[in-house]
């Protein structure tokens, strides 16, 4: 679980209403359910239009990748890989299929497997590569539809505020009413602001992070089975694959 994404959600609107507070404001003049329909009604309208159903359907298990999603570890995954070099350096490929069982990363599974079954090392990486673009592209269209709905929050919050004008201006016999009138069709404006700046573009931004970090992750495991099949030396595995690791974090004597 990323706590990040929810405790910046919950200090961005800790923060709006604490403005409220000492602004001397009330939370009801703040609270319009027409301009909520308007601004998050229109946004969802929007990312439907833009998206086939399928994908749509999608933006509640793609936004929970914000929060609960789990990234294999760099160094940890590294040192599997290297340890299952030197069992196939040792024992041969063939004996890999016995620690199968020990493999959290279904990734390195499949590429163990192929080794195991003596798939061409052009089939293999071929595979491998296909299965990472895959990835890559549903990782892609999950992080446009909520970019698109930060897009257009905004938009439906200005059309909101213009509705709200031409309600207001409709009626000019009480000219009390206009400051109410006119703080009300601007709240439509406000949310679209916050509903864009403070959920989707953030979601869609975190969800760009945790792309490039799964890709990265198969990366290495791409290269470091195809090593394995090829036979490399495990501690020329190790040297190669720790690149991908910041130099101040490289298992010691390894950093450059």
């Amino acid at each position: 679980m990323d706590i990040a994404t929810v405790l910046g959600i919950v200090i961005a609107i800790g923060l709006i209403l604490s403005s409220i507070i000492l602004g001397g404001g009330t939370f009801g003049a703040f609270i319009d359910a027409p301009s909520f329909m308007v601004v998050i009604g229109g946004a969802i309208a929007a990312a439907m239009i833009s998206f086939p159903m399928k994908n749509f359907l999608s933006i509640f298990p793609v936004g929970m990748r914000t929060i609960f999603y789990k990234i294999d570890s760099i160094p940890s995954l590294i040192e599997e890989l290297v340890s299952l070099a030197e069992t196939a350096r040792r024992d041969g490929l063939l004996a890999l299929e016995g620690r199968l069982g020990d493999i959290q990363n279904d990734f390195v599974i499949l590429g163990i497997q192929m080794a195991v079954d003596g798939t061409r090392p052009e089939v293999m990486e071929d595979i491998m590569r296909t299965e990472l673009d895959a990835v890559a592209t549903r990782h892609r269209d999950g992080k446009a539809l909520f970019d698109c709905m930060g897009r257009f929050a905004p938009a439906f919050g200005m059309i909101g505020t213009l509705m709200g004008l031409v309600i207001m201006l409709g009626d000019m016999s009480d000219p009390s009413k206009i400051g109410a009138g006119m703080a009300v069709a601007l709240l439509t404006t406000m949310y679209g602001a916050i509903a864009s700046n403070v959920v989707f573009l953030p979601f869609a931004e975190k969800l760009g992070l945790t792309n490039k970090q799964e890709l990265l992750v198969m990366e290495i495991v791409v290269r470091g089975i195809m090593a394995i099949q090829s036979g490399e030396n495990p501690r020329v595995i190790e040297q190669k694959l720790n690149t991908f690791i910041p130099p101040k974090l490289r298992p010691k004597g390894e950093a450059a």
